[in-house]
């Protein structure tokens, strides 16, 4: 049985969205929601998605 993976959780642990495979940001072999959770919320910004209230 082959089983296709195509929306994941945001590898971002604050972070409650669920992203498109092959539309997430590819950073570190993980898939994040956006380039703010990709880049651990280096500027404190969240990923500015509606009801996520992540900042890393």
């Amino acid at each position: 049985m082959t089983v296709t993976v195509d929306r994941v959780k945001c590898a971002c642990s604050d972070c409650v969205c669920v992203v498109g495979v092959e539309q997430g940001v590819k950073h570190e072999g993980r898939i994040y929601c956006s380039d703010e959770c990709a880049n651990h919320h280096a500027k404190g910004d969240g990923c500015h998605h509606a009801g996520c209230k992540c900042h890393g």
